[in-house]
Parts: C-alpha cells; structure tokens; sequence
C-alpha cells in the first residue's frame, strides 16, 4: 500500500497552491526608469496576464535609441500563463487529496522548472530588446542587456530591475511545496 502523507503536509500544498492562485493578482517584475527629466521615476510592471505603468512614454524614449516597441501583444507568453498558473494550482490540489508520498516531489519538481524557464524566458526578452537595435535610430548605442534584478545606467537614464510581490508569494508556494518533505521525514 502506499505511503500516505500527514495532514499537515497536504494542507501545505493546498496552501501553495492557493498561494498560486493569489499571486496572480500581484506584479511579479518591475523595471523603474530614473532620469533628470523624470526625477520621479517611470514604471514597467510585470503581472502574470499584462504589462503596466509608462509603457507608452517608455516605448517613446525607447525609439531613439532603436529599441523594438513592446506591449502586452509583444509576450506571447502573458496569454496562457495564467492558464498554466490555474493548472499548476489545480495539480498541486489532486496531489494534496491523494496524499500519496510518491507525488511529492511533483509539486517542488514543477515549481523549480516553472522558476527556471521564468528567468531564462525574462533574460531572452532583456537580451531581444536590448541588442536587436534599430541602426537607423536617432541616437546610437551599443548593444545592452539589462539586468533581471539590480541597476544599469544607460546614457542619462538608471535604471531599477526587481522582484516584486507575486515573486515572493510564488516563492512562499516554493517553500510549502518542499514543506512536506521536513514534515514527512520520520516516516
């Protein structure tokens, strides 16, 4: 027969994946612009499903470097994450309820490939928008990727990338996902 899980452990994967659930209605990603004419700041936000903030004027400036225009068409991938998000989160439920100690590792499994595809696919979209330049642009610039997380500085504009909110409480769902293993260790 197999080895069932406590309670304790299936209440954890149902809380990861209500946290799933959760972290949809928050930002994930953001990028804040500073310069002398925009001493206050202009935002790219990231949400699961849509882009907000300045993009238009973002996309302005961003045409005299040369820069590709981007908006939520411009991310296939902003369409059906929520859908993989629900599915994730309805996955995590039915391994909860069968409470078989052989699925755990499918839950934590899922989220740490989810997490790396993220990075890789937020990276490859830096690494587009920043190299493939127009060279008829107003102004010339070298090629440039900016970073997931921290500071750059490109010409008189620095610039803020970060996690936010949804990051973290996907990171939270990461932790209970891997709980039931500290829980279901002396059995």
């Amino acid at each position: 027969m197999a080895k069932k899980i406590s309670v304790g452990s299936m209440l954890s994967l149902i809380g990861a994946a209500a946290l799933l659930f959760a972290s949809m209605k928050f930002p994930w990603w953001g990028m804040k612009f500073f310069a002398p004419q925009y001493p206050e700041g202009l935002d790219i936000v990231v949400y699961p499903s849509k882009l907000e903030g300045d993009i238009e004027i973002v996309n302005g400036l961003n045409h005299y470097i040369g820069m590709a225009p981007f908006s939520n068409e411009s991310f296939p991938e902003l369409k059906y994450l929520p859908g993989l998000i629900i599915g994730l989160a309805v996955i995590f439920v039915i391994i909860a309820l069968a409470r078989r100690k052989a699925l755990l590792y499918i839950p934590a499994g899922l989220l740490a490939i989810g997490g790396a595809l993220g990075i890789y696919d937020m990276k490859r979209w830096l690494s587009k928008f920043g190299t493939e330049l127009d060279p008829k642009a107003p102004i010339e610039l070298d090629p440039f990727v900016p970073p997931i997380i921290g500071e750059n500085t490109l010409a008189n504009f620095v610039t803020n990338s970060y996690f936010t909110t949804g990051s973290f409480i996907l990171g939270a769902a990461f932790i209970l996902t891997i709980l039931p293993f500290w829980l279901e260790r002396r059995k």
